[in-house]
C-alpha cells in the first residue's frame, strides 16, 4: 500500500519525467519518427498513478485514490501544455502517420489497453515479473495521444484533438478496468464491495465502446474497399492494366463516402472508366462510393538509335562537342 502511494504522489522526479517524455513523445510524432516516439514510451511515467486509483477505488482508500487522480490530472494537463507550446513554435503545415493514426481509435485499442492493463495489475502483485516491464507496455499507450491532443488544438484541428482524446479515454479507462479487475481476483477487496466500484468504469468503458465500434466498422470496410479497388485495378479490368495505386483515403463523413485514389499511369483515367469502376465497387460491396482520381502521369522516353551515328565515323570535334553538352 505504502509503494502504490508513493509511486501516486506527483513529486519532482514524476513531474521531471512528465515533461522529458512529452517533449521527446512529441518531437517524435513531428518528425514522424518511431523510434523516437517508443524513447518517449519507455521514460513516460503515467502508468503508476493510474494503478494507484485503481487500487484505491477498489478497496475504498480515498487518499490513494485521490493522490492518484490528482497525478493524472496535473501530468495530462502539463504534458497537454508542453505539446500545445511545441506545435505552435514548429508550426507544421501537416501532419504524418505517426499523429494521425492516434486521431483514429477502434475497439483494437480498447483491447491493447485492456490487456496492458491486466499485465500491469499482475506485475504488481507478482514480485517475479518486473513492474518496470509492466510499466513501459502501458506508457507505451498513454502520453502519444496526450501530445497529439496537443499539437491538435495548436493547429485548431479539432477532429485530430478529439480523435486522440478518445483515445487516451480508451486507454485510461481501459488499464484502469484490468487492473481493478486483476486486484478483484488476487483477493484485495471482497466481491461485494467490488461490484459497486467497477459499475463507473464499466459504465464510462460501455458509452466508448459505441464510438469505437463505428471507427472499427470503417476500419474494416476500408480494408475491404481497398482489397476490391485492387482487385479492380490490376486483375479485373483492361482499361486498368497500366496503372499503379499508390494509396487510397477514404472521408466517410460524406454521403455517398468519397474515395480519393493515388494513382501513376502511361494514359490519361476517363470519366467512363471511373463510372464503371464505381458500378464495380457497388457490386461487390453493396454501398455507393464516390471515387475521385489523382493522376501522376508516367511518360517513357527512349534514345532515338538515328540520333547516334556510327562512332567509327565520329571525328574528335563531334566526340568533344558531345562531352561538354553531358558536362554542361
Amino acid at each position: 500500500m505504502y509503494e502504490l502511494l508513493e509511486e501516486s504522489t506527483p513529486n519532482a522526479t514524476y513531474l521531471i519525467l512528465i515533461i522529458g517524455s512529452c517533449a521527446i513523445a512529441t518531437f517524435g510524432l513531428l518528425t514522424n519518427s518511431t523510434a523516437v516516439i517508443i524513447g518517449a514510451m519507455i521514460i513516460a511515467p503515467l502508468m503508476l498513478p493510474i494503478r494507484g486509483l485503481a487500487f484505491g477505488a477498489l478497496v475504498g482508500n480515498v487518499n490513494l485514490f485521490r493522490q492518484g487522480v490528482t497525478a493524472v490530472f496535473l501530468g495530462t494537463f502539463l504534458a497537454l501544455l508542453i505539446s500545445y507550446g511545441i506545435g505552435w513554435l514548429v508550426n507544421l503545415p501537416s501532419f504524418g502517420s505517426e499523429v494521425l493514426s492516434r486521431s483514429k481509435p477502434n475497439l483494437l485499442d480498447l483491447g491493447i489497453a485492456v490487456t496492458a492493463g491486466s499485465i500491469s495489475g499482475y506485475a504488481k502483485v507478482n514480485s517475479k515479473i518486473s513492474t518496470s516491464v509492466a510499466g513501459t507496455a502501458i506508457a507505451v499507450a498513454l502520453m502519444p495521444p496526450i501530445c497529439v491532443i496537443g499539437l491538435g488544438l495548436a493547429k485548431s484541428d479539432w477532429s485530430l484533438s478529439l480523435g486522440a482524446t478518445l483515445l487516451y479515454l480508451t486507454n485510461l479507462l481501459g488499464i484502469s478496468l484490468a487492473c481493478m479487475l486483476v486486484f478483484l481476483f488476487v483477493g484485495y477487496s471482497p466481491f461485494e464491495r467490488a461490484q459497486k466500484v467497477l459499475m463507473w468504469p464499466l459504465a464510462l468503458t460501455a458509452a466508448l465502446i459505441i464510438p469505437l465500434t463505428v471507427s472499427f466498422t470503417q476500419l474494416v470496410r476500408q480494408a475491404q474497399l481497398e482489397t476490391h479497388l485492387k482487385t479492380a485495378l490490376l486483375n479485373r479490368t483492361i482499361t486498368f492494366q497500366r496503372l499503379e495505386l499508390l494509396k487510397t483515403d477514404t472521408n466517410w463523413l460524406t454521403n455517398p463516402p468519397q474515395v480519393r485514389l493515388s494513382v501513376r499511369a502511361q494514359e490519361s483515367v476517363t470519366p467512363k472508366q471511373v463510372r464503371l469502376l464505381e458500378a464495380f465497387i457497388f457490386q461487390e460491396m453493396g454501398q455507393h462510393f464516390s471515387l475521385i482520381f489523382e493522376v501522376s502521369q508516367v511518360k517513357e522516353v527512349k534514345a532515338v538509335i538515328s540520333d547516334f551515328p556510327n562512332e567509327n565515323l565520329m571525328n574528335k570535334a563531334n566526340k568533344q562537342q558531345i562531352k561538354s553538352n553531358l558536362e554542361n
